[in-house]
């Protein structure tokens, strides 16, 4: 009486493990179809986590500028200058930032000074410069080289129809500045002196 008993008792159990399986595989199952019909039927696009392409989607539409650097001295100043790069793509309203580099090629110390300049001209208003070696002047030993960095900020409210811009610099020399370094002083020819000197030649 017992022995048929008990197949029937595993098939039962076999049963409920089977059925338990069925409603996991369903519940899982019923996600994607519950996002597919929210979003082909009731037209509800449902957010996808941070791996997402809702969620990827204004990343990808930020508005991005190109910015291109130029640089050059005067004539009347012994020095190399050029950017570390020629340009580079940033997203208004982020801080950026880049590299000058600066070489004294002449004999003596000498204090430059940059003057800054952005086109188009009527863009210059939406370019900030937060740090920038332009804004006090420059004194190289001779031989030395410096990196001369910048930080800025394009205003987010640039024109829309601009899409490059331009940040270039050219370097002068500050004759009154150089003239107040302690060689330059040194080699500086007192005025009575000149002219004693004229006298004995006469």
């Amino acid at each position: 009486m017992s022995g048929p008993a008990r197949p029937a008792r595993g098939s039962g159990i076999g049963r409920l493990v089977g059925v338990a399986v069925a409603v996991f595989v369903l519940t899982f199952s019923l996600v994607p179809l519950y996002r597919i019909a929210c979003e082909k039927v009731f037209g509800i696009r449902l957010e996808r986590g941070p791996a997402g392409t809702a969620q990827a989607a204004p990343a990808a539409g930020r508005r991005t500028v190109r910015v291109e650097f130029d640089g050059g001295v005067n004539s009347r100043l012994p020095w190399s200058f050029h950017p570390a790069r020629q340009s580079m793509d940033v997203v208004p309203g982020e801080l950026n930032q880049t590299e000058y580099y600066a070489r004294n090629e002449g004999p003596d110390a000498v204090v430059g000074s940059a003057v800054p300049s952005v086109a188009p001209a009527r863009a210059s208003g939406y370019f900030n410069k937060t740090e920038c070696f332009c804004f006090t002047a420059q004194t190289l030993e001779p031989g030395e080289q410096r990196p001369l960095p910048v930080r800025f900020i394009v205003d987010p409210n640039l024109p829309a129809d601009v899409h490059v811009l331009t940040l270039s610099y050219t370097f002068y020399r500050n004759d009154a500045l150089t003239a107040e370094l302690p060689v330059a002083k040194a080699n500086a020819v007192p005025a009575g002196a000149t002219s004693g000197a004229i006298g004995l030649r006469r």
